[in-house]
């Protein structure tokens, strides 16, 4: 069950929406279900004689009377309105049930608490199966007005209890950290216009995606302006310096023909310029020239990386972990932009449902995640799609995605804890469709019986605990082909178990084999036989597991870039 309180100035406008057609006719039998005093609320929908006129005036009585002692005019925001909507494919309920709901929500939102006989004036109105809408003018008969500190946040904790006892689908609890929704007008807009999304979540997502890959707040703007979307900076009167921003999307208009502007902030909270200067690099970024021999340095500096965020989010510090979170958000993203493939689709699903999970109430410690959002950065300036590596880091992934998840779980963050879950499917799904064809491929190559024997011993010795699981794992002849070739590479291939399993990994894994092979793929090649291992050929890069040979470096690629949009070089 959502409540969505918002304010605004019109009762009379209101109450012409209520009670009309609707914007595509989809009001039926509009009628008043609850009020303050339900003999003395005209219902249009149920009374010939009453009139919106007479309704607005009986709800506005204390208004009027509160303007006329202060002689001026209307209170400015005086009219209270929530929609209350039950959850997809519940039941209906009946409009008994609707006016307990009504009551117990005005009662707790502070509207007309039980039993206080000077409280403001509301009326209850249902004109469809699924929700109802609460309109109240919010000055009390004593002239006062309402208690509005907080009152959506008590009203959903109203629906809570409401969901339990009236057996209704339970909706997860939320922390105030959510994105403003699309409203019905915005949605209906969209429509009309024959836009999947509305404008806002179209922005939202742009700007997560281009803060994902860009350097400096600057760079966030140029970006986004070469994307098509329009970019408005607040400037401060005293410092001449930005204090905050607007955007809009192309042909989002009012009907004046002016831009319809979305601050950072009513966008998602973490979109805001104060939340995007403290995640930003405060120092520039350089190239690691590395990077100029070995292309896919980026891929394996953000595998490695990943890993070592997993660590910190299980390590127990609550604003260290918040920070990586946030940061995986940005490597979602990235990633997406970095990846090409026929997964690429879940990827994208994935870093829009993260979106959610990303942020709670706990404070980040940004610092304490610079590493991780600067790999996310350099992947996305990093050569395309590396295969092995690439599989390897969308391992890492869904392992981090996992660990987010219970995270939040275990601190009772049920929207983010269910929206880490819907990234994780999504992960997985990708990660199947990516690593299957590899997995299939170097299992075509094993080695000869002789050599997966010696390799069977090897992994006794090295891995003794783990040795059964990793043998069962269907994923072991492909194994048996990267070890084959870290050993061609130089790696010794007990000392190289007995390293990439060294994090304990394996003591969580469903799958030991998989974890060894793209732990294995994200190594370098060893010493004085880096080159010619690099250089041989296979589906799967990585430690002498196939080419190094990559795509021209070619800079940012974000929104559209993959469909002939633009492109941000560096």
């Amino acid at each position: 069950m959502v409540p969505d309180v918002s304010t605004g100035s019109s009762t009379l406008g209101l109450i012409n929406y209520l009670f009309g057609e609707g914007r595509r006719d989809e009001h039926t039998d509009p009628h008043i279900v609850a009020a303050w005093d339900m003999a003395g609320a005209p219902d249009p929908g149920r009374d010939p004689e009453a009139t919106y006129a007479k309704l607005a005036q009986r709800l506005d009585h204390h208004v009027d009377l509160r303007t006329r002692e202060l002689g001026g005019a209307k209170p400015a925001q005086h009219v209270w309105h929530c929609p209350v909507r039950t959850a997809p494919g519940g039941r209906y309920l009946t409009d008994a049930e609707w006016a307990e709901v009504a009551r117990r929500v005005v009662a707790a939102a502070g509207i007309a608490p039980e039993g206080d006989e000077k409280a403001c004036r509301w009326i209850a109105v249902r004109h469809a199966d699924d929700h109802i809408h609460i309109l109240a003018t919010t000055v009390r008969a004593d002239g006062r007005r309402h208690r509005s500190h907080r009152d959506g946040q008590r009203a959903q904790r109203e629906c809570r209890k409401i969901e339990a006892e009236f057996g209704l689908r339970r909706l997860k609890s939320g922390d105030l950290t959510a994105p403003r929704t699309p409203t019905g007008a915005e949605r209906a807009k969209a429509q009309r216009q024959g836009r999947t999304v509305a404008a806002r979540e179209w922005l939202r997502e742009r700007a997560y995606t281009v803060a994902a890959g860009v350097r400096s707040v600057d760079e966030y703007f140029t970006v986004l302006r070469s994307l098509g979307v329009q970019v408005r900076t607040r400037i401060g009167p005293e410092t001449g310096e930005v204090t905050g921003y607007s955007l809009a999307a192309p042909g989002d208009t009012t009907g004046q023909g002016e831009p319809v502007w979305y601050g950072g902030s009513k966008l998602a909270p973490d979109l805001s310029l104060t939340r995007l200067r403290e995640r930003l690099p405060s120092q520039k970024i350089t190239d690691n020239p590395q990077d100029i021999e070995d292309r896919r340095g980026p891929w394996r500096r953000a595998e490695a990386v990943l890993r070592d965020a997993r660590a910190s989010v299980e390590s127990g510090d609550d604003a260290v972990a918040q920070a990586h979170l946030d940061a995986f958000g940005d490597t979602l993203h990235t990633l997406v932009l970095a990846t090409d493939g026929a997964h690429q689709a879940d990827l994208h699903q994935a870093a829009k449902a993260f979106n959610r999970a990303r942020r709670s109430a706990i404070r980040a410690d940004h610092q304490a995640a610079i590493a991780l959002r600067q790999a996310a950065r350099e992947l996305a300036y990093a050569s395309r799609d590396p295969g092995g590596l690439a599989i390897a880091l969308l391992f890492a992934a869904v392992r981090m995605a996992r660990a987010a998840s219970a995270w939040h779980r275990q601190r009772g963050h049920e929207q983010q804890a269910a929206a880490a879950e819907q990234a994780l499917h999504h992960l997985r799904a990708g990660y199947r469709q990516a690593a299957g064809p590899a997995l299939a491929d170097l299992a075509r190559r094993a080695p000869r019986a002789a050599a997966i024997s010696r390799f069977e011993q090897d992994l006794r010795v090295a891995l003794p605990d783990h040795a059964d699981r990793v043998l069962a794992d269907p994923a072991w002849a492909a194994l048996t082909t990267a070890l084959a070739r870290a050993k061609a590479a130089g790696h010794d291939v007990r000392s190289l178990l007995s390293e990439v399993a060294s994090d304990r990994e394996l003591d969580s894994a469903d799958a030991p084999a998989h974890v060894l092979v793209w732990r294995i793929a994200s190594k370098p090649a060893d010493g004085a036989r880096r080159r010619s291992a690099i250089t041989s050929k296979s589906v799967v890069p990585g430690v002498g597991l196939g080419p190094t040979a990559a795509p021209e470096h070619s800079g940012v690629r974000l929104p559209g870039s993959t469909h002939g949009g633009p492109r941000h070089g560096r």
